[in-house]
């Protein structure tokens, strides 16, 4: 099974005023969505994190890291500093600047990419965490938009059958 899920944003305490999550403290906010990530994802799926993981220092991320099943593909949003190379030696199986195209239809991005109607493809995002584009080009998978836990692909496959 693949999931999808974007700015999780482990240990970055503002987070929790700014976007309006309903988490008493980071450290509430850490234990809440290791626990939903590891509920629906087990060791045998492959999950794609569409950046802005975690703040903190590479112990602390590669602690989170290993904490979370499944197989883990970074794509870096605007928020993740290091190198590949760094995310990579945290326990990330494959990380990207950039974007990725599944199926040759859903375009994966941090950013909300420019999309038009003539564009073959669907753009599953984050970076905007509770606001949406407008348009069916358009799918938010911040995690205020998914209950803070991955989203399964199938079911976002089922808004665009």
């Amino acid at each position: 099974m693949i999931y999808i899920i974007s700015d999780t944003h482990f240990n970055h305490k503002n987070i929790i005023d700014y976007s309006h999550r309903p988490f008493n403290s980071v450290e509430d906010m850490n234990a809440q969505m290791i626990n939903n990530w590891n509920k629906v994802v087990s060791n045998k799926d492959t999950i794609y994190h569409l950046g802005d993981f975690s703040w903190g220092n590479k112990e602390f991320v590669s602690s989170i890291v290993s904490k979370l099943n499944g197989e883990k593909i970074l794509i870096k949003g605007n928020h993740d500093k290091h190198s590949a190379k760094w995310y990579r030696e945290c326990g990330f199986d494959t990380v990207v600047n950039g974007g990725i195209i599944l199926d040759e239809f859903y375009l994966l991005s941090h950013r909300p990419m420019f999309m038009t109607d003539d564009m073959p493809y669907v753009n599953l995002h984050g970076h905007i965490h509770q606001n949406n584009m407008e348009g069916n080009k358009y799918f938010n998978v911040s995690v205020e938009q998914t209950n803070y836990e991955p989203i399964a692909l199938d079911k976002i496959k089922k808004f665009y059958d």
